[in-house]
């Protein structure tokens, strides 16, 4: 396969999309030179966020920005704020989001951006000073022609407002297209929220039709409990099917029958959490190998690996979450049959709507939520049919023709430009 190489252990998100990265650009045939240039995001920043905390003292955050490749347009992907952030990650990060981009066919390269901190320790006004600061510390390398930035695990539309304000007094004029998410009065698209959870229902609806599968007789497991997790519950119980497990950091809750979805969305709080409020409840690898239909990782990575995919008894793997299997599971399970709707086309959801904001900044003409739904829609079926015949032609599994077929533009972007 080449100069890198997989072993049944190597639960390394950056490892991991590099190799598959690497097949990809050679089963299409590129070489060593492509495959050098698009390992790596091609710029990677590095900053120190002074915070003047509510006690008075000042502490600094640590943050990244990886742009992985802009020959095709501008960089773009999200900000999280989350204790587990590193370097490597953020990579790994951007380099799906060019795939993401590419499957979509939109105009981007793959940007992602983190901050190692709990936002659930900290206080709102905390919080501001810490996204205005950040904004203050990248500004040089983004905006709305470089690169756009949009919320990510633990940030919001209030999170995204502040940042936009920030920028636009450093740039001294109003650019509502430098960042998306935004709350709706600064400039937001309709149906940005809730995108990322919509585009997945929409290609469990893909995925269900290739198993001859009715969604209103579906099984459904949820793996997480947070803006995709919520949305995709609420989404699978308004079209029938049933919701059967759902889970949080604290753990998971399970019902046969279907659980409560409304119940249970009301009851949780900001950050997705619900379990806590219940006794009988169950872990989170025991949902993950519940007898289902449909399993939906929507946590963190490496939530599939090779110690549990022999005990996942979905039909249907469709990943909300950034890279929750690993390789070697990804192996065990298409050998096993079940079929894999990968990450960089589930939940691409987010980018597409975000284009479109973009778009709607730019042109100063906003859009009805029924359209909105109606291109995401059209967006989504596209790219899941390039990549289902994809991997039905060349043999290859979905995740590796997903790879295939993101990675095509960025690469023939780079080209044509000159630059390999």
């Amino acid at each position: 396969m080449g100069t890198l190489t997989v072993n049944k252990n190597n639960n390394d998100v950056l490892a991991s999309t590099q190799i598959v990265i690497e097949e990809a650009l050679r089963k299409l045939g590129y070489g060593d030179d492509m495959i050098e240039l698009l390992k790596e995001p091609i710029r990677m920043l590095t900053v120190r966020i002074p915070v003047r905390m509510d006690d008075g003292k000042t502490r600094v955050f640590l943050g990244y920005r990886a742009q992985h490749n802009d020959a095709v347009g501008p960089t773009k992907g999200g900000v999280r704020f989350h204790p587990d952030v590193n370097e490597d990650e953020v990579k790994a990060l951007s380099i799906w989001m060019s795939l993401k981009c590419g499957i979509a066919d939109l105009p981007y390269g793959g940007g992602k951006g983190g901050i190692i901190c709990d936002p659930r320790k900290m206080s709102f006004s905390e919080l501001e000073r810490l996204s205005r600061g950040y904004v203050r510390a990248i500004s040089q390398i983004v905006g709305p022609t470089k690169d756009i930035p949009a919320p990510d695990v633990m940030t919001n539309a209030q999170i995204m407002a502040w940042m936009l304000d920030e920028y636009s007094r450093i740039r001294e004029f109003d650019s509502p297209g430098f960042i998306t998410g935004k709350p709706i009065v600064l400039g937001g698209s309709l149906g940005r929220e809730s995108a990322t959870a919509r585009g997945v229902a929409i290609m469990i609806d893909e995925a269900l039709k290739k198993r001859n599968i009715a969604l209103p007789d579906a099984r459904v497991v949820i793996q997480g409990f947070g803006n995709a997790g919520s949305y995709l519950a609420k989404f699978m119980h308004e079209a029938g099917a049933k919701v059967i497990a759902i889970s949080d950091v604290n753990g998971a809750l399970y019902n046969e029958n279907g659980l409560d979805i409304e119940y249970l969305l009301d009851r949780r709080d900001s950050f997705g959490t619900v379990t806590n409020l219940f006794k009988n409840t169950i872990s989170n690898d025991e949902l993950l190998t519940l007898d289902c239909d449909i399993l939906v990782p929507a946590a963190i990575e490496n939530q599939i690996t090779a110690d549990n995919a022999d005990r996942i008894r979905a039909r249907i793997v469709v990943e909300a979450a950034n890279g929750p299997t690993t390789l070697e599971a990804t192996r065990i399970l298409t050998d096993r049959g079940i079929l894999i709707v990968p990450d960089v086309l589930a939940s691409s959801g987010g980018v597409i709507v975000s284009y479109f904001e973009w778009v709607q900044n730019n042109q100063g003409y906003y859009w009805s939520e029924e359209e909105v739904d109606t291109k995401l829609r059209a967006m989504m079926i596209r790219g899941f049919n390039q990549v289902y015949e994809l991997h039905q032609s060349r043999k290859v599994n979905m995740r590796l023709a997903a790879y295939m077929v993101g990675v095509r533009k960025v690469a023939e972007a780079s080209r044509l430009r000159g630059w390999v």
